[in-house]
């Protein structure tokens, strides 16, 4: 049942409020609902942070398991050397329950549920009827517009994307993604919190679902289905051209900045060629359902596009954390020096001017 929105702010249920213009956080008490894989690697980033986290489960196994993972990644990162504190100590400031009643004193909420508007929209609704009308919820999601999980929600407003990226604790990405009635003063709010946590986020101030990082990524997941498809090269070899070229250089510097580094009119003349040439399917590729339909979750379960023990998949799932590590480490040795991007800014006058 679609909820109507109030006319007036309403807080904790029976108590209405004027929510007051939001504070820039300093340390804040978070929330978080689902803690799975994500939620768990959210969990650990915000602790690692200082703040304490109240989080809600609703199944009991991940409940009971959900302090052991959170410990286990704390201490991943003591071992790296991103925290000093004992984990077991910055364990004390997080609280796992299946009652949303947790979340009641919490600045932000995050949502880690599974990607269905449905429970998303439904899981929002019970977190807003606990918390104050100033608590910013950020939805975790991969595609869904902010927009859609903005209808019939009690206050709108304070709804936005908030994208992490898989090991959250680890890497420096997020995305904040407004929707069309999210008001900038929340936005401003999240990105100075993600800042806290040692991300560098990008701000998209309207709803384009898949985001920056997913519209690219699959329009290339896309294009390397159709290779492998139509018998142009296999699986290992496509991910070893990219894990090669596109892995060398994309942590360094984003395709703008690529292009700046290595040619801009050697791409105009590529695409004139190529662009035609490139796969605009809309359908999911036929190899991705087969391996859906057979049950593939990859080294989750030791089945994927590639083939796996277990004893395998697990030291995979090891290396890419210990890969996570060494490239962020990398990565600190040479911090981005945004400028303005003078060549756009120009592209855009030039527009209006005809």
């Amino acid at each position: 049942m679609t909820r109507r929105r109030k006319t007036r702010h309403q807080g904790k249920v029976g108590v209405e409020r004027k929510p007051s213009r939001p504070r820039a956080p300093i340390c804040v008490n978070a929330g978080i609902v689902g803690m799975g894989l994500m939620g768990s690697s959210i969990a650990a980033c915000l602790l690692a942070a200082g703040h304490a986290v109240a989080a809600v489960e609703a199944d009991l196994v991940k409940r009971r398991k959900a302090p052991r993972q959170v410990q286990s990644l704390l201490e991943g990162l003591r071992k790296e050397g991103l925290v000093r504190s004992d984990p077991r100590r910055i364990l004390r400031k997080l609280m796992v329950s299946g009652n949303y009643s947790v979340l009641q004193h919490s600045e932000i909420v995050v949502e880690c549920v599974t990607e269905d508007v449905n429970v998303k929209k439904d899981v929002i609704g019970r977190i807003e009827a606990v918390v104050s009308p100033n608590t910013i919820i950020g939805s975790n999601t991969s595609a869904i517009p902010p927009t859609v999980l903005q209808e019939g929600a009690l206050h709108p407003e304070r709804i936005l994307g908030t994208h992490w990226a898989e090991p959250a604790h680890i890497t420096r990405f997020m995305e904040i993604i407004c929707g069309r009635d999210t008001l900038p003063l929340y936005a401003e709010r999240a990105l100075a919190l993600t800042r806290q946590l040692g991300k560098e986020p990008s701000l998209l101030r309207k709803d384009a679902r898949g985001f920056i990082t997913n519209r690219v990524m699959y329009a290339m997941l896309r294009e390397a289905f159709h290779l492998v498809e139509s018998g142009v090269a296999s699986i290992a070899d496509v991910d070893r051209s990219l894990r090669n070229d596109l892995g060398y250089w994309i942590t360094f510097a984003g395709p703008f900045r690529f292009m700046d580094l290595t040619g801009i009119p050697a791409y105009c003349a590529v695409m004139r060629d190529l662009l035609p040439d490139l796969d605009c399917s809309t359908e999911v590729p036929a190899l991705m359902m087969r391996l859906v339909e057979s049950g593939a979750q990859g080294v989750g379960n030791a089945k994927g596009f590639y083939r796996y023990t277990p004893a395998q998949a697990r030291r995979w799932e090891q290396r890419f954390l210990k890969f996570s590590y060494d490239v962020r480490a990398l990565a600190r040795k040479y911090p981005d020096e945004d400028g303005p991007p003078e060549r756009t800014d120009k592209v855009r006058e030039d527009q209006k001017q005809t």
